[in-house]
This record gives C-alpha cells, sequence and structure tokens, in this order.
C-alpha cells in the first residue's frame, strides 16, 4: 500500500476503463506515468468507496486486478461530485486520505471574487457582477457588450453575449442560434427569461485577439507536481467558429497551436507565452491560499488588442484533449504524469 495513488472517477469513465471506452480521459498515461515512477495506481468510483476501503481497479504487471483495498493515502481526485451525498461522501474520505483537487467544480463568481480581493491577480479580472434583473439594466447602461453566464457548468453552455447597436438596439446571441436585435426592454426580457432563476453572472467583454477574423482565447493547464510546486504544463489556443461566440471545442472551436496564433498578431511567441505562463502562475498561488486541494487547473485566458492578459475562468477539472488535437502528445502525456508527480511528493511526506 505504501505506493498506492488512489484515482477517483465519475463512475462511467471508471466502467470504461477495462473496455477502453473512458471518454476524453487517456488512462493509460496515468499508468505510463505510474510504472515510471514506480507505483501503482488504483483506480475507484464513489459508489464503491466507503470510509475504510474501495473496491476498485489496481494496474499492476501491465494487467488490472478488481480488488477491495483500504483507502489510499494520497488520492487524485478526477470524479465530478455534484450531488450532495457524493460530495458528503467525499468529504468523509478526506478526512483519512490527502485527496487533491476534492472540488471541482468552482463557482465562477466565487472564483472572481476570492481573486478580485488579492492584489496578485485582481489586474488580470475583467469586471463581473451577480446576475439580477437591475445588475442587467446597470450593464446595459456601462458596457457595450458583455456576457450573461452561468455560474456553475462547462463547455459553454448557457452563455449569452450581448452588444450594444445604434438607436437602443442590441444585439443577443443565444445558444447555436442566429443573434438577434432586440429593443433595450425586449432584451432586458429575453435574458431573464433565459435566466429563469439560474445563478448567473455578468462579465464585461474582452476585446478578445482574432484569427482568421475569429476571436480565440487559451488554454492553459496549472498544476502541482514534482516538491508541491505550481507548473504550467502547456498552453493551447481556441479559436472560436465562424459566427460564434465561444472558444469551447466542444461548441465548434479550433485548437490551434498558441506561438500560431502569438505571431499573427505581432507578439513575440517566447514573450508572450512566458507573461501568460507568469500571469497563470500568479493566479494560482492566489487561489490556492483561499482553496488550499486545488492543485489542477484549466484557466481560460485572453489576450486583447494591445496584447494585455485577462483571466476569463478557472475550470476545475481541465479535460486535457486540446493537447491531443494539436498533436502535442509530449504536453497531453504531461498533463497526466504532473499530478502523478504531485501524488508522489505527497505520498512521500
Amino acid at each position: 500500500m505504501s505506493n498506492v495513488i488512489g484515482i477517483l472517477l465519475d463512475r462511467k469513465t471508471y466502467l470504461g476503463i477495462l473496455r477502453n471506452q473512458t471518454g476524453y480521459e487517456h488512462i493509460d498515461y496515468y499508468n505510463q506515468a505510474a510504472v515510471e515512477l514506480g507505483m501503482t495506481p488504483f483506480y475507484m468510483c464513489l459508489k464503491h468507496v466507503n470510509t475504510k476501503s474501495a473496491l476498485g481497479l489496481s494496474f499492476e504487471n501491465k494487467n488490472y486486478t478488481l480488488k477491495r483495498l483500504p483507502i489510499p493515502k494520497v488520492i487524485h481526485n478526477r470524479a465530478m461530485t455534484l450531488s450532495p451525498m457524493s460530495q458528503k461522501k467525499l468529504q468523509a474520505i478526506a478526512k483519512i486520505s490527502q485527496v487533491f483537487n476534492g472540488q471541482n467544480r468552482h463557482d465562477k463568481l466565487h472564483i472572481h471574487r476570492l481573486l478580485r480581493a488579492s492584489a496578485n491577480s485582481s489586474a488580470f479580472l475583467p469586471h463581473a457582477m451577480k446576475y439580477s434583473r437591475e445588475n442587467l439594466i446597470k450593464a446595459m447602461k456601462r458596457e457595450d457588450s458583455f456576457f450573461v453566464k452561468p455560474t456553475n457548468s462547462s463547455v459553454g453552455k448557457g452563455i449569452i453575449k450581448v452588444n450594444a447597436m445604434s438607436d437602443g438596439v442590441w444585439q443577443v446571441w443565444w445558444s447555436n442560434q442566429l443573434p438577434r436585435q432586440l429593443v433595450e426592454q425586449q432584451t432586458i426580457d429575453f435574458i431573464d427569461r433565459k435566466v429563469n432563476d439560474q445563478r448567473y453572472l455578468i462579465q464585461e467583454t474582452i476585446p478578445l485577439s482574432m484569427y482568421e477574423g475569429r476571436p480565440y482565447d487559451l488554454r492553459v493547464s496549472v498544476q502541482r507536481g514534482d516538491k508541491g510546486q505550481w507548473g504550467v504544463t502547456g498552453i493551447a489556443g481556441k479559436v472560436a467558429a465562424d459566427g460564434r461566440h465561444v472558444t469551447n471545442l466542444a461548441k465548434g472551436g479550433e485548437a490551434v497551436r498558441c506561438e500560431k496564433l502569438f505571431l499573427n498578431n505581432g507578439f513575440d511567441p517566447v514573450v508572450k507565452r512566458k507573461q501568460v505562463e507568469e500571469v497563470a502562475l500568479q493566479i494560482a498561488e492566489s487561489l490556492s491560499l483561499q482553496i488550499p486541494s486545488i492543485s489542477d487547473v484549466g484557466m481560460d485566458m485572453g489576450i486583447d488588442h494591445q496584447g494585455a492578459i485577462w483571466l476569463i475562468e478557472v475550470n476545475g477539472r481541465d479535460q486535457r484533449y486540446q493537447y491531443k488535437h494539436l498533436n502535442l502528445n509530449k504536453t497531453f502525456y504531461r498533463t497526466y504524469e504532473t499530478p502523478m508527480l504531485y501524488a508522489k511528493y505527497l505520498l512521500s511526506k
């Protein structure tokens, strides 16, 4: 048990291991890293875990074995625990094990407020506030362009973009529909219906740099690794599809190497990449002071027309597949190896 590392997965992913159907999770990379580091990965899902032991798949000698083991001393959480029952179970496990990235779905407005209070990170945040009808009216008076976003969703779901036009007309993008042009009251009523008492925020639009007439942002993988230190494992560009306002690959976005994007906009690719990495590390350090278990995040960051760097949002469960799209196989592997290095570090403490 001294070298066993627990890897907690969603049930569907866990059940797919033996069929080699694990979605975006490249389980073989965990296995490869574990073997190279002299560790044994033990895959679990919450359904088969109690406060003393877990039934799971142990990868040893190039094979999986179903067995029941005591709760591993260190667990890397890749499961999305949204229900109160699963959160309670994970909290109980965290009392007897070092669970890193235990909380991996973060309320976007809560993260914004934590970072806004930090001198090291506040300068990189666009203005944001909680959604309400009153705040929507304030935003329409103050901003020419803004987003209305769910505070607790992923892959670009539920996002509304709002742009001011002339003569009190607003252009509103919703889902994958064509933009509609509405007068002020129609805009307010439309957005209020879509929000419908859900938790949303209003965020100032960053004038993102463009690539072939389409806006792009960056996915920056920031992880704790050897010796527990933060590092940037990889950066990948995400370019919105024609006519779209979100860059998510799941919404038709295109993965493009960041160096190509930087060159296209006249930025020195080496200098700009280093600047992005420095900002990402500052934000990670600030965030980990408030959320100690956080250790593996995917930051969406934007660069405006002047080259300034902005944080759009923090994703607590980076899906990493953008590197696979770009054939950045070494980087893709390192996004799995780095948390295993961190797990080995925690195990040695």
